[in-house]
């Protein structure tokens, strides 16, 4: 529903529908006075692989909560989780600690609804711990999705001891290489290229062809500009 921004120094826009239907990790809603159910969100169940979930060794889960974007490793075959956090090596808050439970219990009924085993049996679900791997991490207050997402890419899970993972400690320009490469890879992937091709062959959607005028820094554009047929 909503992308982290690429922009250096920009808040980030971001909401976890089943978190935003249980503010601070209630297992129980308090607008539907429902426990959390997978069957609840029918728009992401088509997103939903189920061969992945119950194959695959390790999970990798991003979470944003608060403007903050941090990793969930999950290890299906120990059935155990851990946290990656580019700002913290333990949970800041408790209500942090809460929602970290919460969101353990939201990943062990994806798995079982995908027809793999729970990450706990019965009422231990809603306990599930997931101690913080201590990694080098942001320098910033916003790099924290670029981490993420680079994490998601080279990490080997394998490779974490006793909770501490040694890494390359990042310098800045590195991270800001890094962000310029994921806004690349994304204005330029093959989904945005379908859709140009599709609005410039679409009898329906006409552009408004550049001009001085709408180059000039002080022209905003807005929906009105876009005629369509």
């Amino acid at each position: 529903m909503h992308l982290a921004s690429l922009q250096a120094k920009s808040d980030i826009e971001s909401q976890c529908m089943a978190l935003s239907d249980h503010p601070n990790g209630e297992f129980v809603s308090p607008k539907t006075k429902k426990e959390f159910r997978v069957e609840a969100y029918p728009s992401f169940i088509p997103f939903i692989d189920r061969k992945k979930l119950t194959s695959h060794p390790y999970i990798f889960a991003p979470v944003c909560y608060a403007g903050h974007w941090w990793l969930w490793l999950i290890n299906t075959r120990k059935r155990k989780c851990q946290i990656l956090d580019p700002l913290h090596k333990i949970a800041p808050t408790d209500e942090r600690k809460t929602i970290n439970k919460f969101t353990g219990y939201v990943f062990s009924r994806l798995i079982t609804y995908a027809g793999g085993k729970p990450l706990q049996k019965a009422e231990r679900e809603k306990e599930i711990k997931s101690p913080y791997v201590k990694i080098s991490g942001q320098k910033t207050s916003y790099d924290c999705a670029v981490y993420v997402m680079k994490w998601m890419e080279i990490i080997e899970p394998e490779n974490i001891k006793k909770g501490k993972y040694q890494w390359d400690n990042w310098p800045q320009e590195e991270v800001d290489h890094y962000r310029v490469e994921y806004a690349s890879r994304i204005l330029f992937s093959e989904m945005n290229t379908q859709r140009d091709q599709a609005i410039r062959e679409s009898s329906a959607i006409r552009l408004s062809k550049p001009s001085s005028i709408l180059l000039s820094p002080f022209c905003q554009i807005n929906s009105a500009d876009i005629k369509t047929g």
